[in-house]
């Protein structure tokens, strides 16, 4: 039986995480190449140490893009905001090791006469969404995303200059009858430029922050508050930690509330279905909760290399299901094809919409005008209720 009442935990990181400045310039390179040509193919992974940016991985695409790298990451760098001594937009140095797509794994997933377009690479997905947030995400790593998001915003908006773009939040939240109702702590680090702020007086200019972006009531007497507990907070970025593109795997999903695949997300263009399928996985577990199939849902897809059709395809509503889970894994084959091609078409992911996924969640974000976050629609609620 599923448990009612309990405290669970989530971690969210800001753009100026080692790990996300890498995420970032992985997906902003994949945008530069998806911009010139559509059907460009990608995988860029970055690393980040002080004052150097190591750029590597395959790609097929315009040649032009390949000479842009060192500026797009530059240009990455300085939007985030870093501008110190040991990490800086202008002064690093950039390291571009980007080479050809290898021709096995071009020939394996390129379509050819009667062979549709191949999955990028075997590998499971999974999606899920849950009632807890109006944007259908887990309450944990949705507020903890909303209070980094705030944070950012102060900062570069010369509201709170004294933040640094390095941060890290954690909130754990208490469930009662299987509802999130209270945070018992709040953690968060945060870089700060004046070295002679304490933890306190960080904790002053942040907590009305905090405070504006969770519900009413949630902070109580009782909540533990940890702000920059070990003390000084002022080198931060790859000067203080290496960074490296898809270790925030869990922040970028559901925060540990549902399972992952085995794959990263940024800087891999859609025909990897480690990208594409977890965006259909979720799309379809948002459409199922918004259509009222049930309260909670997880979608797991599974894919060969070189193969389209999926190889699975299973639903999980957790007791809360009006219908069968089989029910809803029929509907699912009815109205969408779920093959590389299908999803990319489908969801539009063939544009240059991904450098904003690289921070603050690839979920629970509000679909944009151009494209954006598309499978953050709830557009197939409809079809989903006829074919059951």
């Amino acid at each position: 039986m599923t448990r009612k009442d309990y405290i669970f935990t989530s971690e969210s990181v800001s753009e100026g995480h080692p790990d996300k400045i890498c995420d970032q310039i992985s997906d902003s390179v994949l945008d530069a190449f998806l911009a010139e040509e559509p059907e460009a193919r990608v995988a860029c992974e970055v690393f980040a140490t002080t004052n150097r940016v190591v750029i590597g991985g395959e790609v097929r695409g315009p040649g032009d893009v390949t000479r842009r790298v060192e500026e797009i990451a530059r240009g990455c760098v300085r939007d985030i905001g870093y501008e110190q001594d040991g990490f800086h937009w202008e002064k690093m140095d950039v390291h571009n090791y980007l080479h050809d797509q290898s021709g096995d794994i071009a020939g394996g997933v390129d379509a050819s006469g009667s062979k549709d377009e191949g999955a990028g690479d075997q590998g499971i997905m999974f999606g899920y969404a849950v009632d807890e947030t109006a944007d259908l995400m887990p309450a944990p790593i949705h507020y903890a995303h909303r209070i980094l998001m705030k944070l950012a915003e102060v900062r570069k908006s010369g509201e709170r200059p004294e933040l640094g773009p390095d941060a890290k939040s954690q909130l754990t939240v208490r469930y009662a009858d299987g509802k999130p109702v209270e945070v018992t702590s709040v953690v968060l680090s945060t870089q700060h430029l004046d070295e002679s702020l304490t933890s306190g007086d960080v904790r002053g200019i942040v907590e009305p922050h905090i405070r504006g972006e969770l519900p009413d009531g949630w902070l109580t007497g009782n909540t533990e508050w940890w702000v920059n507990p070990t003390g000084k907070f002022v080198i931060g970025g790859p000067d203080g930690d290496a960074g490296l593109t898809g270790r925030k795997i869990i922040v970028d999903t559901y925060g540990g509330a549902a399972p992952h695949g085995g794959g990263a997300f940024s800087g891999k263009d859609p025909t990897k279905v480690d990208r594409s399928a977890a965006y259909a996985a979720r799309y379809l577990a948002k459409n199922v909760v918004s259509a009222g199939l049930a309260r909670r849902c997880t979608i797991q897809l599974s894919y060969a290399i070189g193969v389209s059709k999926p190889l699975s395809v299973y639903c999980d509503t957790h007791g809360t299901g009006r219908v069968d889970g089989a029910a809803i894994e029929k509907a699912i084959g009815k109205v969408m094809d779920l093959s590389p091609r299908g999803i990319r078409e489908h969801l539009g992911l063939n544009r240059p919409i991904y450098r904003r996924t690289a921070a603050y969640g690839h979920f629970g974000r509000s679909p944009d005008a151009d494209g954006g976050f598309s499978w953050e629609r709830a557009d197939l609620a409809g079809a989903l209720e006829s074919a059951l």
